[in-house]
């Protein structure tokens, strides 16, 4: 049953043979066993070999290796270690950006800084610090020390001394023109001119370096407006001084039109005119102190100040008692600014005002309709195109067109402002001579009087108004306008004005600048007393002076910035002391020039200032239109 041997060997247990069959089988077995061994020993020797050695490991199985191989392939920096191709990579491009970009840098910030200069001032801003030395040359009253023209000193100490609701009299102010008369009227219109220019062109009065001389010039005029009414007056006045000095043509009474003496040698009477009524005389002046409220607004008591004795004086100009000219049954007024009527000057007053205080009352009278009917406005003359210190039409059409381009109120008052900006669209048509409207030389000067004497005044009022409204077209990104069905660009008005300066300025047939100083060539014969009477410290009586009237001889004080009257209507001009109509300079005809030459200066840009005329103006909301009549059946 049990035939298997389960303990191996042989089944005879007793035997030699036997026995040594079972050692000789166990030694085989004992070298099969250390034969396998050895191969699984192989086995596991090429395993470790298909392994990757850490450096210990290669070591045993490398031997020693050379210390300095690792070294020359990498480059300790201490917190970390990189390759020492990668090391010098990054030096070269240190080394080359500090070459390319490191070293210019420094050899440019060690050389000297060359200054840059501004362009050089074009020929309108020459003219331009010329033309405002005129006003300089004006002054009346004690002169400040700092005082620009060497050949003036103060004068007119003693006028209005006798008044005596006036503590130190009538000092101040402004000699109209070449005769030593100060006159309210044409001087508050110059003085609204030239704040006009500085409230739309102060960024270029800047530029040039005479923001503060104009500053101080008109501020010269408008203390001396102040003392001629009550000014502190929160209420009403009853009267305004308008004119120190008399000049009646035809008498040999001392007065200031007889006498040839400079301002500084006055030994005349000078007698106080005195105005209880005058609606254009209160407007004007009215004018004047709004505008200049606006230009010296950063000074808020004095810009204060300005705005009630304005507010006084329209209130005076309104008051319907005193509607008669100030000029009418006065000849020792009327015989030199006599004027035509006064509501141009309500329209041109009532828009400063309104400019000056934002109070709506006045827009609204701005914009009532009696104001141009009865200044004729929409019957569009040629005269009434023209602006001047007598017709303010023109102007106030154009200020208040300002109010519908740049604010547009909208209801109850677009009505009468797309009436204002269609005159002075009409107005600047007139000027162009392609319509021939007015007659023109032929060296180039529009007529705006008609041929009559001292033309050049109405030629740079029309410049500026026509530069102006170029500048309010481009400020608004309006290319031009239409005259009737001819479109007519921004650049073709802005070419009537600049044509009409260079003819003042000399491009005209006798090759003279009519602004002395200005050129080569200018007038050297100006009818003016202070201007031809030599400085020597010698007082020449009032007729002792009439031989430097008389004189053949050049005048010897320059006075510079003067604008002549002007050529006559075949652009002829003699340049002769007593002929005054071609020589003497006026106040309002150089406020008008000034006004020009600040618009058309490229100096401080070509923009006018959009905004600052508004800085009293509160936000306009358009008032709802009425509803319409209930329906009747």
């Amino acid at each position: 049953m049990h035939s298997a041997n389960h303990w191996g060997g042989a089944f005879e247990i007793n035997g030699a043979e036997g026995e040594a069959a079972t050692r000789s089988r166990y030694e085989e077995e004992e070298e099969e066993k250390e034969m396998k061994t050895e191969m699984n020993m192989d086995h596991r020797d090429n395993a470790a070999l298909r392994r990757r050695l850490d450096e210990t490991q290669q070591s045993w199985l490398l031997g020693p290796q050379d210390p300095n191989k690792n070294k020359n392939k990498y480059v300790d920096l201490g917190c970390i270690v990189c390759s020492r191709k990668a090391f010098k990579w990054t030096l070269w491009s240190i080394l080359i950006a500090f070459l390319v970009i490191g070293l210019p840098v420094i050899v440019a910030k060690t050389l000297p800084k060359k200054k840059t200069h501004p362009p050089p001032p074009d020929d309108y801003t020459n003219a331009l610090h010329k033309s405002l030395l005129f006003f300089d040359a004006q002054k009346s009253g004690r002169l400040p020390k700092q005082n620009r023209i060497a050949w003036r000193g103060n004068s007119g100490m003693k006028d209005g001394s006798d008044l005596s609701d006036v503590k130190g009299g009538l000092v101040g102010g402004y000699y109209d023109a070449g005769d030593n008369l100060k006159l309210n009227f044409p001087m508050a219109f110059s003085m609204s001119m030239l704040s006009w220019s500085v409230i739309e062109y102060s960024h270029k009065y800047k530029a040039i370096g005479e923001y503060d001389h104009i500053r101080d010039l008109i501020k010269w005029g408008t203390d001396y407006l102040l003392l001629t009414f009550n000014s502190s007056s929160e209420t009403s006045i009853d009267k305004i001084y308008s004119q120190v000095g008399v000049g009646r043509n035809g008498s040999t009474t001392p007065d200031d039109h007889y006498c040839w003496e400079r301002p500084e040698d006055m030994d005349y009477p000078r007698p106080v005119q005195t105005s209880v009524s005058g609606p254009e005389l209160g407007a004007e002046m009215a004018a004047a102190l709004a505008s200049a409220s606006i230009v010296f607004r950063d000074d808020a008591k004095y810009s204060k100040k300005l705005v009630q004795g304005a507010t006084a004086l329209f209130g005076f100009a309104r008051d319907k008692g005193k509607r008669t000219s100030y000029s009418r049954s006065n000849p020792d007024i009327a015989a030199f600014y006599n004027s035509s009527g006064y509501y141009d000057e309500y329209m041109w007053g009532a828009a400063w005002m309104y400019y000056a205080t934002g109070n709506s009352s006045y827009l609204a009278l701005a914009t009532n309709p009696g104001l141009p009917n009865n200044a004729k406005a929409f019957r569009l003359t040629p005269d009434s195109t023209v602006l001047s210190w007598d017709n303010k039409l023109p102007a106030a059409e154009l200020l208040l067109t300002r109010i519908r381009i740049f604010l547009s109120p909208g209801y109850p008052y677009e009505d009468m402002l797309k009436s204002y900006h269609n005159l002075t669209q009409l107005n600047v048509c007139c000027y162009l001579r392609q319509f021939h409207v007015f007659n023109w030389t032929r060296g180039g000067m529009i007529e705006l009087n008609h041929g009559g004497p001292q033309p050049l005044q109405y030629v740079a009022n029309a410049a500026f108004l026509a530069s102006l409204f170029a500048d309010y077209l481009n400020a608004t990104n309006v290319p031009g306008m239409y005259c009737g069905p001819n479109y007519i660009s921004s650049d073709v008005i802005l070419q009537f004005a600049k044509s009409q300066v260079d003819y003042i300025l000399g491009a005209n047939p006798m090759n003279m600048s009519y602004l002395v100083g200005y050129g080569k060539r200018y007038p050297r014969h100006l009818h003016h007393r202070g201007a031809s009477i030599p400085h020597d410290n010698v007082r020449h009586s009032c007729t002792g002076g009439f031989k430097w009237r008389d004189t053949p001889n050049p005048n010897p004080n320059n006075i510079t910035g003067a604008m002549v009257g002007g050529p006559d209507r075949w652009d002829n001009f003699h340049d002769v002391r007593t002929n005054y109509n071609y020589t003497e300079p006026t106040l309002a005809a150089n406020a008008g020039l000034v006004a020009a030459l600040a618009s058309l200066t490229s100096s401080g840009g070509d923009t006018i200032d959009k905004n600052t005329i508004f800085s009293a103006v509160p936000p306009l909301y358009p008032m709802a239109p009425p509803p319409p009549p209930p329906w009747k059946p």
